[in-house]
C-alpha cells in the first residue's frame, strides 16, 4: 500500500534528521517520483516536505536548548544551520522567541511531532469519476517552466492563468478547440528531478501553423474526476480528496505521464462551475 511506503519515508526522516536528506532518496523509498512524492506528502499532511523537516529539527533543537547547557552555536550547527544568525531567524519564526529564551521554563515551545499517516474513510460526499484509456493527442498552447521544490510552482501557475486570461490568450486558444477534450487544459509534465513544464493549451487534432507551440499528450489510462465548484478553491480540494481518499482505497498507482486539469466553459467563479482532473494511472 502506497501510504505505508510514505510512512516508511517519514520513519526514515526521523532516523536521519541530522543528515542531509535528499528528496530523491526519500522518493525512492516510496517508489514514487520526486514530484509525486512531494505532492502526496503535502496533500496528506497539509505541509511541504521542507516545512516538516525544518519543523522537526527546530522542535528537537528547542528541546535540546531547554534541557542542556550546550552552546547555542553548537546546536545550530548540529541541526543543519551554517550560521547562528540563520538559526536564530528560523527559530524565532517557529517558536516566536530567541534560542536563548527557550531556557526560560515559562516560555512555550511550538512542537512539531513526528507524523503518523492515517486514512480517514469518508463517504458523505461521493467522488464522481470514470476510467478511460486514450490514445495520444495533440494540443496547442503556451508553456512555462517552473521549479517544483516545496510546491513553489503553485502560485506561479496561478499567475500564468491570470496572465493568459487578462491578455486574451485564453480566448484565442478556446476557438482552436477541435479535439476530443472540450475545454482549456492545464498540463503538468515533470521533465527532471525538480523541474516541470506547465502548458495552458487546447486540444487541436488538425494541422496547425499558427504562433502557439504544439505538444503531444502521450497515450495513457486516466482516472477522470468531476470537479464542481468555484475556482480557485474547488480544484485543490478535489486533488486533496484524490490523494487522501481515492488513491489509498483503490489498486491504482500514479503513472509518470502528465497530469491534466480541464476547465470548461462558463464563469469559473460560479458555485456550479464544472471542471475535471485527469490523473494518469497504472
Amino acid at each position: 500500500m502506497w501510504l505505508q511506503s510514505i510512512q516508511q519515508a517519514i520513519d526514515y526522516i526521523e532516523r536521519n534528521l541530522m543528515e542531509d536528506l535528499q528528496v530523491e532518496q526519500l522518493a525512492k523509498i516510496t517508489n514514487l517520483s520526486s514530484y509525486h512524492f512531494q505532492r502526496a506528502f503535502s496533500f496528506l499532511t497539509g505541509m511541504t516536505l521542507g516545512e516538516y523537516i525544518r519543523g522537526r529539527r527546530l522542535t528537537l533543537a528547542a528541546q535540546e536548548i531547554a534541557s542542556s547547557d550546550c552552546k547555542i552555536i553548537d546546536i545550530a550547527y548540529k541541526y543543519g544551520y551554517e550560521t547562528p544568525e540563520a538559526f536564530a531567524k528560523a527559530f524565532r519564526k517557529q517558536h516566536g522567541m530567541k534560542p536563548t529564551d527557550a531556557r526560560d521554563k515559562s516560555r512555550t515551545i511550538h512542537s512539531y511531532n513526528k507524523l503518523v499517516i492515517q486514512v480517514q474513510l469518508k463517504g458523505a460526499e461521493p467522488m464522481n469519476y470514470k476510467i478511460i484509456e486514450k490514445d495520444s493527442f495533440q494540443v496547442v498552447g503556451l508553456k512555462r517552466t517552473f521549479s517544483c521544490v516545496n510546491g513553489e510552482q503553485s502560485p506561479k501557475i496561478a499567475r500564468f492563468w491570470q496572465d493568459v486570461n487578462q491578455d486574451g490568450t485564453s480566448g484565442q486558444l478556446a476557438v482552436l478547440i477541435d479535439g476530443t477534450v472540450q475545454g482549456l487544459i492545464g498540463i503538468c509534465e515533470v521533465t527532471s528531478k525538480d523541474i516541470m513544464d506547465y502548458w495552458i493549451a487546447a486540444s487541436h487534432d488538425g494541422e496547425y501553423t499558427g504562433n502557439f507551440e504544439t505538444y503531444t499528450v502521450p497515450a495513457s489510462k486516466w482516472a477522470i474526476f468531476e470537479v464542481h465548484g468555484a475556482m480557485p478553491d474547488a480544484m485543490p480540494i478535489m486533488w486533496q480528496k484524490i490523494f487522501q481518499e481515492w488513491l489509498p482505497s483503490h489498486p491504482y498507482e500514479l503513472a509518470e505521464t502528465p497530469e491534466l486539469e480541464v476547465y470548461g466553459e462558463g464563469n469559473p467563479s460560479n458555485d456550479n462551475y464544472y471542471s475535471e482532473i485527469w490523473v494518469p494511472i497504472k
